[in-house]
């Protein structure tokens, strides 16, 4: 049996901080069926289910960008690609046929553990990387792969927010008071 590395210091900081939010999130989906995860119960197009694949989804994608794969993060060259790449990040937000919530956590976990290894692994967290050319980044914009790890804290901990009040309004339940 293989052990862990021992994380410490920042890096350690970082990924309890991530795992904390991760919490919160995953929380909103404690003792619902996979009917109830599926349920967009407010004015928005959100369900449970879909908002934890789509930050599932986005840590994925800025981690390959902290790997140096800055194409994770570019626009589509192409009308058509643009197109399926719309298609695809709509599916990120809702339960598709045969999912069910066991499911999104398990690939969430995954997810999860490929971002503890990424960042156990990376010789510096100050290594940095070129943003591509869009319109939401300053042009010639770095980001180092702290700044990729506080980007992907902030999206979780925004999102465990709405799926709080998304639960709130299916039963009651909230993840804190």
């Amino acid at each position: 049996m293989t052990s862990q590395p021992l994380v410490t210091g920042e890096r350690a900081d970082l990924l309890e901080t991530l795992a904390l939010h991760r919490g919160f999130l995953r929380h909103t989906l404690n003792g619902l069926s996979d009917e109830q995860a599926a349920l967009r119960p407010t004015a928005s197009e959100l369900c449970l289910g879909g908002l934890i694949k789509h930050v599932a989804a986005t840590e994925r994608q800025w981690l390959r960008f902290a790997r140096g794969d800055t194409a994770a993060v570019a626009l589509p060259d192409t009308e058509e690609k643009a197109e399926a790449a719309y298609r695809e990040r709509a599916r990120e937000f809702t339960m598709l046929p045969g999912e069910t919530v066991t499911g999104v956590l398990a690939s969430y976990d995954d997810v999860a553990a490929e971002t503890a290894r990424i960042v156990t692994d990376v010789p510096s967290l100050d290594t940095t990387y070129p943003l591509p050319e869009a319109p939401w980044f300053a042009p010639g914009a770095r980001w180092s792969v702290r700044r990729v790890l506080l980007h992907v804290i902030a999206e979780t901990s925004q999102h465990a927010g709405h799926a709080d009040i998304l639960r709130e309004t299916i039963d009651g339940q909230k993840t804190m008071g």
